[in-house]
């Protein structure tokens, strides 16, 4: 699943288990943030840990659209205040100095684009699907309801279905690499 994918999920039913996956996939980059700003293992550990409850807790207030470099910010900024707190940074010139301090509201910027992009194009990928693979791609995917209930919805077996969302995924994901070829030339 996407990030956004499990953002919706995670919005929408209040469960803790899809946030949990979607912050799980960026611990590894959290680690990588902290050891560059704390320089030691066990302190990036633990970083990393208040890292995530405080994304956990977050998560829920605010309308989060690029997860990792919100989290990336969170870690950040998180790692900033332990070395302000422990003294080892006390003027923000430092800040300068620290490895990894290279945020780019830039790239940050193409990336927002890139994926403002890419969503437009899944949206008009799926008005060119056929009527009943548009009608269950929508109904699984953004309506987010099972295989059954699209059928009962639909009318639709349970093969047609399933075969029905294959196939409108597929056709949205060539569509979209064909948007993609005709844009990189």
């Amino acid at each position: 699943m996407t990030d956004q994918q499990l953002l919706q999920l995670y919005r929408s039913s209040g469960q803790n288990v899809y946030a949990g996956i979607l912050l799980q996939r960026y611990s590894l980059l959290l680690f990588g943030v902290c050891m560059k700003y704390l320089k030691q293992e066990e302190e990036a550990k633990d970083a990393v840990q208040q890292v995530l409850i405080k994304a956990l807790h977050e998560l829920g207030k605010y309308e989060v659209t690029y997860v990792k470099s919100w989290l990336y910010t969170i870690a950040r900024n998180y790692c900033l205040m332990e070395l302000r707190k422990t003294k080892r940074l006390q003027h923000t010139d430092d800040i300068e100095r620290l490895p990894g301090h290279d945020h780019d509201p830039l790239a940050e910027k193409l990336e927002r684009h890139q994926q403002e992009q890419l969503m437009a194009w899944v949206e008009q990928a799926l008005q060119q699907l056929q009527e009943p693979q548009r009608q269950c791609v929508t109904l699984f995917y953004l309506q987010k309801k099972s295989y059954q209930q699209i059928a009962d919805l639909t009318g639709h077996s349970l093969m047609q279905v399933k075969s029905a969302i294959q196939n409108g995924k597929r056709n949205i994901k060539i569509w979209v690499d064909k948007q993609r070829q005709h844009h990189a030339s």
